[in-house]
């Protein structure tokens, strides 16, 4: 307690600060001597032990709180607890301390603090991932191989909502690509849905072992958004699993009496042509016919985590040959898939590439 700034004479009184202005009696000392005031102004003020201990009680309470708000600031968290809240924008995010945020589907190549985010693959390779941009492939399927069955997926949305709207794309609102592990028994799929967004398109699995699927669509937001995503899930086909080593590099393949052979090197990070011909067994250019809207389709996956890179041909031929513009995300090898057709018939010839 602080001390008081005077000492009333004749009184032998200390007033006490915390009463000052208050109604609060004035404690006289008392040792049996002090009656007189001539006595009192002559010697110093006393306190009488009552008030001293009220004092040591008042000043001990006083230190028990300070300590316990001390003790209480040291443990407190570093921040408080902050819920993400939903923007203008239908962006919830967490704050500038970096806490975790998301995205209404469609979002793209955006910053947060600087940082750029994008959706899907970070190196430019899809289809690693069963969510991507607010979508989610929930396959309903078991494959048993040698034997026909029927795949069945749905595509569901952020609050779990089948979707059921889609833009067609290439002459279909939906693309299916299935391959072992292996990068052996390549597939392209085109399901039908039904009303209650369920796709469905028969198959038989060929080969025991890991299977991946992409479903590749592009999706009709709520607001009329288009939303172009590719989404990848493992399935499993029954049996003993033998996989085979990816055949060698070649930039010419044979598939039904046709010659398919392309010139061009990939780089990592850089959009280069790739000049793609088909040839009959006569060696004259192939009158190839366009599928999917196009002179050809091509699908290169990635060796390893099989990450998906979908390339379409320049919209105007190059004489007989078709080019595509492929972006290598990085070095290793691949296994490119072109569809092509000629007299109705769509066949695929099959090439292994390696990136430097």
């Amino acid at each position: 307690m602080p001390e008081s700034s005077s000492v009333t004479s004749g009184t032998g009184v200390v007033p006490d600060d915390s009463g000052a202005g208050s109604d609060a009696p004035a404690t006289r000392s008392g040792d049996g001597a002090g009656g007189s005031t001539g006595a009192a102004a002559a010697g110093p003020a006393v306190v009488d032990r009552e008030t001293l201990r009220l004092a040591l009680v008042v000043g001990g309470l006083v230190l028990a709180v300070l300590l316990g708000f001390g003790l209480g600031r040291m443990n407190a968290p570093a921040g408080p607890a902050r819920p993400g809240g939903a923007t203008a924008a239908g962006v919830a995010t967490g704050g500038a301390d970096g806490g975790a945020h998301a995205h209404s589907p469609g979002t793209g190549a955006h910053t947060h603090d600087g940082a750029t985010v994008t959706q899907g693959g970070g190196d430019g390779a899809t289809g690693l991932s069963i969510t991507s941009a607010g979508y989610t492939l929930v396959p309903s399927t078991e494959l048993v191989a040698g034997r026909a069955g029927e795949l069945r997926f749905q595509i569901r949305d952020d609050q779990r909502r089948a979707v059921t709207r889609f833009a067609v794309v290439h002459d279909k609102p939906m693309h299916v690509i299935m391959v072992r592990r292996d990068l052996g028994g390549y597939r392209h799929l085109h399901p039908t849905m039904a009303a209650d967004g369920t796709w469905s398109v028969p198959i038989t699995a060929p080969e025991a072992g890991p299977w991946r699927m992409y479903a590749d669509f592009t999706a009709v937001a709520d607001d009329g958004r288009q939303v172009a995503v590719v989404l990848g899930a493992d399935l499993t086909a029954s049996g003993a699993y033998r996989p085979r080593p990816l055949p060698a590099a070649a930039t010419s393949a044979a598939v039904d009496g046709f010659t398919v052979a392309y010139a061009g090197t990939p780089e990592v990070g850089k959009s280069v042509p790739l000049r793609f011909r088909v040839t009959g067994a006569d060696g004259a250019a192939a009158a190839l016919e366009p599928y999917l809207g196009a002179y050809g389709h091509l699908v290169a996956l990635r060796e390893g985590d099989l990450g998906y890179l979908h390339v379409h041909p320049e919209p105007v031929r190059d004489g007989d040959d078709v080019t595509f513009w492929l972006t290598a995300p990085g070095p290793g090898s691949y296994r490119m898939f072109l569809d092509f057709q000629v007299g109705g018939v769509v066949r695929t010839a099959e090439f292994t590439l390696a990136v430097a």
